[in-house]
């Protein structure tokens, strides 16, 4: 898919982090751009920088992705991208005992529901928003058909591109909720990018290993450095610029689809 000038795109999470690095190379290849995210101070800012818009969105609520997506298309149309970045973590064993008095501790079942809903449902959420918008859309000039003689609805009408993690296929101890948010992200490309095949909607994700993110640029230096040594080659921590680019890759290659990339400097985690 070409990204022309002022094609409508939408990036989750994309106040800052891979998100904010997506959707400022969208921008620069002309695209308007929505971002979605709850950091109103730093989405204002980026939105303005970039001439997009921002949209104070709670991905875990239909309502508020509903009034997203709305308030993008009447300012930019219906869009034709979209980027899921949206995502937390958090770090429990399932259970685990005190070293100081040997209690033991159950990991809650609202902190695994948590990051489960923000990560994989709420990456759904959007996904299915967005493919409903695309089903009323036209084709986009001169798209692919997804069979001989082409047709309404077998145009291509717009891509979508989801973050997973290195974790969804080795995550680490106390990962047991990030993992499966993320390992959930992945198996879905495949079924998704089936339901949408004859819409002309494309399906892929990308699965980043250790990236300079505001989360780890908070980590002491040692530990950055240690996390960096990890890493095969090149022997440093991603740079979000470098998950942007194989987004964009990704968008604008017609027979990219259904398919889960490793971006990791051939990084395979260890139990810890």
């Amino acid at each position: 898919m070409e990204i022309t000038a002022n094609t409508p795109a939408v990036v989750t999470g994309g106040a800052s982090g891979l998100g904010e690095a997506t959707a400022r190379a969208l921008a620069a290849k002309s695209a308007k751009v929505a971002i979605f995210d709850l950091q109103e101070e730093k989405g204002m800012k980026v939105a303005e920088e970039i001439g997009g818009i921002f949209c104070e969105v709670n991905v875990t609520s239909d309502d508020s992705v509903e009034a997203g997506f709305a308030r993008a298309r009447e300012a930019h149309g219906q869009e034709r991208i979209l980027v899921n970045c949206a995502g937390v973590g958090n770090a429990m064993k399932t259970v685990s005992r005190s070293k100081e008095d040997g209690s033991i501790r159950r990991f809650p079942s609202q902190a695994f529901d948590w990051v489960v809903q923000i990560n994989l449902v709420g990456s759904f959420r959007c996904i299915s928003y967005f493919a409903e918008g695309l089903l009323a859309a036209d084709p986009l000039p001169g798209g692919e058909s997804s069979q001989p003689g082409g047709g309404r609805g077998c145009e291509q009408r717009g891509v979508i591109i989801n973050t997973a993690s290195v974790a969804a296929e080795d995550g680490q101890i106390g990962q047991a909720a990030y993992s499966a948010s993320k390992g959930g992200v992945l198996a879905m490309t495949l079924p998704i990018a089936r339901d949408l095949m004859n819409e002309g909607v494309r399906v892929n994700t990308i699965l980043p290993g250790i990236f300079e993110t505001p989360l780890l640029r908070g980590l002491p230096q040692p530990a950055q450095d240690a996390l960096a040594a990890a890493v095969p080659f090149p022997k440093r921590l991603g740079r979000p610029d470098e998950y942007a680019q194989l987004a964009l890759a990704m968008i604008e290659n017609d027979y990219w689809n259904g398919e889960d990339v490793r971006l990791d400097g051939a990084l395979r985690m260890g139990p810890r």
